[in-house]
């Protein structure tokens, strides 16, 4: 597992989550649950090099 930043960004209300993660077989693990607007699919993930 390789420890990753991860920027999520929620494509209905536009709010930016910035967080930090594990990757294990192209799967990220950060502990997010949901937007604050309740969205929890339509989802931006995109990850940065610490």
């Amino acid at each position: 597992m390789t420890r990753v930043k991860v920027v999520i960004r929620c494509r209905i209300c536009g709010e930016k989550y910035i967080l930090r993660g594990r990757r294990d077989k192209g799967i990220y693990e950060t502990g997010f649950k949901m937007c604050i607007c309740d969205n929890v699919d339509d989802l931006e993930i995109e990850e940065h090099p610490m």
